[in-house]
């Protein structure tokens, strides 16, 4: 299906100009209402407002100028069309002081109206494109899926296959590890590529100044409120909206968020009607929100509603044949904004590629300028980098190394064939979380990978964890 041009809104009181009107602008790909008077306009207005306004000077209930008058008051960023059979440059002074955008006589010149008005929508897009803070910049995030790695891969593949549709996605995984990035990608190569993209970080934010920031408000809601201002749903119309650690999010603000998912409305603090926003919803948490869920931190009928899709970002630690590549691709860029050229030395790459990375890719930006800062020439040594945390005494090796060592050990003691690596890897598990009494979070921390991945790792193999012993 073609994806609509936007909903117009058509006022005439003359039955033959409403359907001429309607069936040449819905043959271009526009989707028209229509009303005869102004009762009828403000009805459907308020209900439900349009992209843009068509509406005649000479209504049987009022005249144009005081309709559009009373419309911008409900909403005032719809552009508004004034028609008129009796054109004077009094009259057309008189609409342009009330918002309209411009002014057409009849009859009415078809292609020029679609002119009119495709731009007039489009002036409009990109309005909302600056409130939301859209750069070139944003536009040239990191790739989500650089590397080779088994695990970036299948991300790859889940994430392209959700791509086309408009369903909510749930992004989990580790701090760091570029869930801002892969929502942007979801935004910038779907169906909403062209329109607005916003994001707002829920563990930042007071209840009340997160409710606003989402919502909106009116003028007079609340002590400072001097005038009325939109709410990221509203900004992000047509586009996409990105809630980032929307497991801290306030409980007392989730009925409200779960009422605009369900509902496509939502309603600013200190008004009375409703507005209707057309979004594709992003949230990402590093929290696993089935347990906070199931502690009643979080509400579970939001939680069916966020993740339609869950795609999970792995740590740096479940792909560290990617660091090499990822260090060079940042630390160009950082060289780049420097005004200079920079490249790792093999030493560096390694050690880079060694350390454990609690905080992953964000960390891995961090040391790499910290080492440009350390070094004016043109290669960054082992010696430049300086780590966040110092790897422990005795660190937790990850499945693979514990693997690795295991069928060593099992190929140097005897001559009996070697078992599987799935067998390898479901047995390292199991010693692991029986080790820590069944306790996930503890054992995926000691396994050096997230929480979400232990969890799938296990379902995959069939593994049912010990009865989970009270947290430290």
């Amino acid at each position: 299906m073609t994806a609509s041009k936007g909903r117009i809104l058509v006022v005439d009181d003359e039955a033959g100009i409403r359907l001429g009107v309607r069936r040449f602008l819905e043959s271009k790909g526009f989707e028209v209402e229509a009303a005869e008077g102004c009762a009828a306009a403000e009805a459907l207005y308020v209900a439900r407002p349009p992209d843009a306004v068509l509406l005649d000077y000479r209504l049987g209930d009022g005249n144009g100028v005081d309709l559009l008058t009373r419309l911008k008051k409900v909403q005032a960023d719809v552009p508004m069309v004034m028609l008129t059979a009796y054109g004077s440059i009094e009259l057309a002074v008189d609409a342009v002081k009330a918002g309209a955008e411009q002014f057409l006589t009849k009859p009415l010149d078809m292609p020029a109206l679609q002119a009119v008005l495709e731009r007039l929508l489009e002036t409009e897009r990109e309005r909302r494109r600056r409130a939301a803070g859209r750069t070139q910049a944003a536009r040239e995030a990191l790739d989500p899926f650089r590397g080779t790695s088994s695990a970036i891969r299948a991300l790859a593949d889940e994430a392209r296959s959700v791509l086309p549709s408009d369903s909510a996605v749930l992004i989990q995984g580790p701090t760091g590890t570029g869930k801002g990035v892969l929502a942007r990608w979801l935004h910038e190569n779907g169906p909403r590529g062209e329109e607005v993209f916003v994001d707002l970080n829920c563990a930042a934010m007071p209840r009340d100044l997160l409710e606003s920031e989402l919502f909106g408000y009116e003028a007079g809601a609340f002590t400072g409120a001097a005038r009325s201002k939109m709410g990221l749903f509203e900004v992000a119309h047509k586009g996409t909206v990105f809630l980032d650690e929307v497991g801290d999010m306030d409980v007392v603000v989730q009925p409200r968020l779960l009422k605009a998912i369900e509902e496509k409305k939502i309603r600013r603090l200190g008004d009375v009607r409703d507005r209707r926003v057309d979004i594709r919803l992003v949230s990402a948490s590093h929290h696993d929100l089935a347990a906070r869920s199931a502690e009643k931190q979080f509400r579970s009928d939001l939680l069916f509603r966020l993740n339609t899709v869950t795609l999970v970002m792995p740590s740096l630690v479940e792909r560290r044949e990617d660091v090499p590549l990822l260090a060079t691709d940042v630390l160009l860029r950082l060289a780049s904004e420097q005004g200079r050229s920079a490249r790792l030395s093999e030493d560096a790459s390694r050690a880079l590629q060694e350390y454990h990375w609690p905080g992953n890719i964000r960390e891995l930006r961090n040391v790499l300028e910290r080492a440009l800062l350390l070094t004016s020439g043109p290669v960054v040594e082992k010696s430049h980098l300086r780590f966040t945390f110092t790897a422990p005494a005795a660190p937790p090796p990850t499945a693979a190394a514990a693997m690795e060592a295991s069928a060593a050990a099992l190929a140097s003691s005897s001559a009996l064939p070697l078992p599987t690596l799935e067998a390898l890897e479901k047995e390292h598990i199991r010693r692991v979380l029986e080790a820590e009494g069944g306790h996930v979070e503890r054992a995926a921390r000691v396994l050096g990978v997230s929480k979400s991945s232990l969890y799938l790792k296990v379902r995959k193999l069939g593994l049912v964890p010990a009865k989970r012993s009270p947290a430290p």
